[in-house]
């Protein structure tokens, strides 16, 4: 059984263990020796438990999952050059990494929040003779997307790293419109989640303007409010958030 090695014992990389530990085995690596056996309890199974100072990472297959401006720390208590490092960290170039990390390949990777649920829409990028084999692993917390450049992974943050902020915003902007006129709270957020649920299998089969033009009849209740939202000026609000959030990522 292939060895997955995490530096950082976060929940993006408990999300991602949960998701890996019944076909790889898995140790962890961190500077407190509590929080990584409370990794271990959170996940359920043993795992291999190692403090950061000198840790040799020689031949590893390293999953990176600390904060970005934590690279320089934490590379200067590693020994030993890995075999393969993905990492998770937002913003943080493949050139950074190769040159503070030793390794013989670099992949970045992009999950999401929904990696906790196994539904992350995770973005790749990096040494194409690994795509296969982060497609592989990442698939285990949900779907994967390998892209072309860093640029891209970059813009895929802005959307998909972060989205579900944007998401959760509408949401509550949705439950408090039906709160103002007149739903109990507890109805109208129980309604919306069971709308975003239901929404999220239709996407994934049609394009979002025929889903749009299915349900808006001609001067009816949809059409009024798609009305109020155009005038709100939400679609180029939702344009300019991706625009903010990836020169951002840039600048990180």
């Amino acid at each position: 059984m292939k060895t997955i090695t995490f530096i950082g014992n976060g929940n993006m990389a408990l999300s991602i263990a949960k998701g890996l530990k019944e076909n790889y085995k898995i140790e962890v690596v961190g500077r407190d020796l509590q929080k990584l056996k409370n990794f271990e309890k959170k996940l359920g199974i043993y795992v291999e438990k190692y403090l950061l100072d000198d840790f040799n990472i020689n031949d590893k297959t390293i999953m990176l999952c600390i904060k970005p401006a934590n690279v320089e720390e934490v590379s200067a208590k590693l020994q030993g050059q890995a075999d393969v490092l993905y990492s998770v960290l937002a913003g943080t170039t493949l050139q950074k990494l190769k040159k503070y990390l030793p390794t013989k390949a670099v992949v970045r990777s992009m999950p999401n929040l929904a990696a906790s649920v196994g539904k992350s829409m995770t973005t790749l990028t990096g040494d194409t003779n690994y795509k296969e084999e982060a497609e592989l692993l990442f698939s285990a917390i949900g779907t994967t997307r390998w892209l072309n450049s860093e640029k891209e992974i970059d813009i895929a943050t802005a959307l998909a790293g972060s989205g579900p902020a944007y998401l959760a915003l509408i949401t509550e902007a949705l439950a408090d419109g039906a709160v103002k006129q007149g739903l109990k709270r507890d109805d109208a957020l129980a309604i919306t989640k069971g709308l975003f649920e239901g929404f999220g299998k239709l996407i994934q089969k049609e394009h979002p303007a025929l889903l749009k033009d299915g349900v808006m009849s001609p001067g009816g209740t949809t059409a009024a409010g798609y009305a109020a939202l155009e005038e709100g000026n939400v679609r180029n609000a939702c344009i300019q958030a991706v625009e903010k959030a990836y020169k951002r990522a840039t600048e990180l």
